[in-house]
């Protein structure tokens, strides 16, 4: 008898596209003023002060990350979400007021513990949305909607300093994550269970969360699983190394590619490819993971990270600088979705929040390293040094890319 193929359960549910808009606002909100902010920094006349504005919006990020699972089981998705878009958007209006450094680490620390709020409670509440079958797909696809904002604000923010000012970048900053609680009486306060899709309305009530998905290598569920436990799990931890190399090089290229790129534009087009590959690329690793396993994505993603780097080098060439930030992206966007499903197929759903802190904490602590500790470096170093010294830092990852291969 031929057999019956089983139809895959559906992606897109109502709360799910609720939650794009959220996840819209708060990735426009982070990146339009990404790479302006470090300029304005630098006005001041410290290159050391562009590292420590970056440095300081995501190692606060990394230390409320950590936190945030606790607020998370404390209050729900909902308030949780609210209160990270309300201290991601309102601070960035003080910047309209004054251009003093201590102003501007003080509002990037304040916007750090709001992203990252929106980063892990989010996270969690989107990966609660998708079909354990079809995780590395739904991650894709919420790839693109927070990779296309990355996309366009990234150069948009840039090209808009320098045309219009700083002001309307701060300004826009702002309205985008506090435009963005309007969707929130439309989301889950608490975890759906596994083939519910919750009522969408103010204050709908959702049931306990239960396990999803098949035995995880780590072991079954683990209900209760918080950060630190996390962290005392290798299968956990090495995905999120290996991701952490190559966002250390995210931190050094929106901070100061356009510093060493002597044209405006060549540093928009190159800050417009790099998100652009990254999105393509994580939806081609979510289709792919899912058909042939996600740790084979891994070591090409290691490899085009470094190899894109390594073309920065070559500062005063810009079809190099353009294609080394395209490669870089491609290599980002499959670490970027291979070790997060990883990770999640990897815990049961009560694990989702701890799974989702320990990722972005190797996001955002591999972003803020990056880009205070290449900044104390780079007046000695020279920017085309700084570049290559981060690429052969990333080649280490490789080591582990191996063992995940082997994991089951």
């Amino acid at each position: 008898m031929t057999p019956v193929p089983v139809a895959k359960p559906s992606l897109i549910t109502r709360p799910l596209l609720v939650r794009f808009l959220s996840v819209a606002g708060s990735s426009v909100s982070f990146y339009l003023p990404l790479s302006v902010v470090p300029r304005y920094a630098a006005s001041s006349g410290s290159d050391a002060g562009a590292g420590l504005a970056t440095g300081a919006l995501l190692l606060a990020t990394v230390a409320a990350e950590l936190a945030t699972p606790r607020l998370v089981a404390r209050v729900g998705y909902r308030l949780s979400l609210t209160a990270g878009l309300a201290l991601l958007g309102a601070p960035a209006l003080a910047l309209l007021a004054s251009s003093r450094l201590t102003v501007i680490l003080a509002v990037s620390i304040v916007r750090g513990l709001g992203f990252a709020v929106t980063t892990v409670a989010g996270g969690a509440l989107t990966a609660s949305l998708i079909p354990a079958e079809r995780r590395g797909e739904g991650l894709g696809l919420v790839g693109i909607v927070s990779g296309v904002p990355s996309l366009v604000c990234l150069p948009l923010g840039l090209w808009i300093s320098v045309h219009w000012g700083y002001g309307p970048v701060f300004a826009a900053t702002a309205i985008a994550a506090l435009a963005a609680l309007g969707s929130m009486p439309w989301l889950p306060g608490r975890s759906p269970s596994p083939g519910h899709e919750p009522a969408v309305g103010p204050a709908s009530p959702v049931g306990p969360a239960s396990p999803v998905g098949p035995a995880s290598p780590v072991g079954p569920a683990r209900p209760g699983c918080g950060v630190l436990a996390g962290l005392r799990i290798p299968a956990l931890v090495r995905p999120a190394v290996i991701f952490s190399a190559a966002t250390m090089a995210t931190g050094v290229l929106v901070t100061f590619l356009p510093l060493a790129v002597r044209s405006t534009g060549v540093a928009a087009v190159a800050l417009l490819a790099q998100p652009a590959a990254a999105t393509l690329a994580r939806w081609a690793a979510g289709r792919i993971g899912d058909r042939h396993g996600q740790a084979r994505l891994l070591g090409p993603g290691v490899l085009l990270s470094a190899a894109g780097m390594a073309l920065l080098v070559a500062t005063g060439r810009p079809a190099l600088v353009v294609a080394g930030a395209a490669c870089f992206g491609t290599g980002f966007g499959l670490l970027q979705n291979a070790t997060l499903s990883l990770m999640y197929a990897r815990v049961s759903v009560d694990g989702y929040d701890s799974v989702s802190a320990i990722w972005n904490a190797a996001y955002d602590a591999g972003m803020g390293g990056g880009a205070a500790g290449i900044g104390l470096l780079v007046a000695h170093t020279g920017y085309p040094a700084a570049f290559g010294l981060t690429a052969a830092l990333i080649l280490p990852a490789l080591l582990l890319t191996r063992r995940e291969r082997t994991t089951r």
